[in-house]
């Protein structure tokens, strides 16, 4: 059954015949009710669903990196939304179970702001230093700009946060973390 709530010219939510109407994003909106599957599970839709499932988990770690990285390239859908379907036709790789991320090709962020310069992560024992140049008035880089930092163990291949927002002043361009035993299992 479907719900008017603003009168017949107004947006509806709910089914009605052949058409469901939904609200998103303060838009109502409607559409063909979709037709049953019966789900067969042919080859195909079994390796994009390990894609999907492979890009969802690498992203889910570091949604509060994509929700501020992906922001002024999302346009009308979601932060999340956008680097899924960038991570999805990039960065996922291999067939049916066997896929991962290719993490030179992932991005946490798109964007005009320029990046990094002559950036450097190491590791000494239990600390990880990142080192870069100071780019301040090259091209829209000024020296107010807030850096985000993240790793991901060789070990697990998965990523880790370093800190959640907020994120750290670029005050001068070096900056070093201690790392738990927990970061690194």
């Amino acid at each position: 059954m479907g719900i008017i709530n603003q009168g017949i010219l107004g947006g509806f939510s709910g089914k009605v015949g052949p058409i469901v109407g939904f609200h998103w994003k303060s838009k109502y909106y409607i559409r063909a009710r979709a037709a049953k599957v019966s789900n067969p599970r042919t080859p195909k839709q079994q390796e994009q669903r390990g894609k999907f499932a492979t890009a969802f988990s690498f992203l889910k770690a570091i949604k509060h990196f994509i929700r501020i990285g992906y922001k002024e390239f999302t346009q009308e859908k979601p932060a999340f939304n956008a680097a899924m379907s960038y991570t999805l036709k990039r960065a996922v790789t291999g067939n049916g179970k066997e896929t991962s991320i290719d993490f030179n090709r992932a991005l946490v962020s798109i964007g005009t702001l320029m990046p990094a310069f002559e950036g450097t992560a190491t590791q000494n024992e239990d600390q990880m230093y990142f080192n870069w140049q100071d780019n301040s008035g090259m091209g829209n880089a000024e020296d107010t700009d807030i850096a985000m930092y993240w790793c991901i163990t060789k070990i697990k291949k998965q990523p880790f946060t370093i800190r959640k927002p907020p994120y750290v002043p670029v005050v001068m361009p070096y900056c070093n973390f201690r790392l738990t035993s927990r970061t690194m299992n």
